[in-house]
């Protein structure tokens, strides 16, 4: 388990804790650095008078979350957001196990999230034995730890990874079994997280988060690969193909004659259609003398 004391010493002493999004702005302290329309409120619990109305709430932490998304130390916040707290429990009453950070936007997470994240992890924490641990650490398998947790698609990641794609789809299933997950039902985000709780990715690795619509984590036994996604993903989200740049037109140059256009360097002889010459007999009039 995490200590959260040192989690979160290890985020105020990384070298880009002062360009975090949620910084107040030099020029507005009010404001956040990451966004000056954002205020620095957004990413705190609410404090006003009554209960905030829900619109409002949402469109706060839809805002926070937004510019969790460019910030240098996301996963490091996540990370110590997300710590578990032991407290004794007084009276002979059974421990309580809390949040570090119960409370408000954390590492583009909302305290919703964090609490649901929770649950799952004490509702069904596997046992990892150390022999799964030293398998999962050989070369192969960190490569493709590494690789997906920067990209998306299959493809991307084998090429990272410097593998093929059925390879890399076989490492990342036996990973969701080495570290207890289900690879029926687990994500791409359910594995990183399992591997950076195992210690098989350091806290300070930038990683790339599936969002709203988690992204199989490994191939499951219908055949699909990691393209498969939650339902209700819609396609125009989808990412977009590069767009490949347009060769220019050469130019057209027109001779001074009659005949088609010919292009620079075009030593074809230029078609064009003779005058029909003349017949070489005469040929018979077809008008008629006049009467006499």
């Amino acid at each position: 388990m995490t200590d959260p004391i040192a989690a979160r010493q290890e985020l105020t002493d990384h070298p880009h804790y002062r360009y975090r999004g949620c910084a107040p702005d030099p020029d507005n302290p009010r404001m956040a650095a990451g966004d000056p329309d954002v205020s620095v409120d957004a990413w705190a619990p609410y404090t006003g008078d009554g209960a905030e109305p829900q619109r409002d709430r949402i469109a706060r932490e839809k805002a926070a979350v937004r510019v969790c998304g460019y910030c240098p130390v996301q996963a490091l916040c996540r990370t110590y957001a997300s710590t578990e707290v032991v407290e004794a429990g007084s009276g002979g009453a059974p421990d309580v196990v809390r949040l570090a950070e119960p409370e408000g936007v954390w590492g583009g997470q909302i305290a919703l999230e964090r609490h649901r994240a929770l649950i799952a992890r004490r509702a069904g924490t596997a046992v990892v034995s150390e022999q799964a641990l030293a398998e999962a650490q050989s070369p192969q398998k960190l490569a493709v730890l590494r690789a997906l947790a920067v990209e998306l698609y299959e493809t991307r990641v084998a090429h990272r990874a410097g593998m093929d794609v059925r390879r890399t789809n076989w490492h990342r299933s036996a990973l969701c079994s080495l570290l207890g997950l289900n690879k029926e039902t687990a994500s791409r985000d359910d594995l990183l997280v399992a591997a950076v709780r195992h210690g098989l990715l350091p806290g300070t690795h930038r990683i790339v988060w599936d969002g709203l619509w988690p992204i199989a984590a490994a191939p499951n036994t219908d055949g699909s690969r990691q393209r498969r996604i939650a339902p209700g993903f819609p396609l125009d989200l989808l990412t977009p193909r590069p767009r490949q740049r347009r060769t220019p037109t050469p130019s057209v140059q027109v001779p001074a004659g009659r005949g088609p256009a010919t292009r620079p360097g075009d030593r074809r002889l230029p078609h064009f259609t003779p005058a029909p010459a003349a017949p070489a007999l005469p040929l018979p009039a077809t008008v008629l003398e006049p009467a006499a």
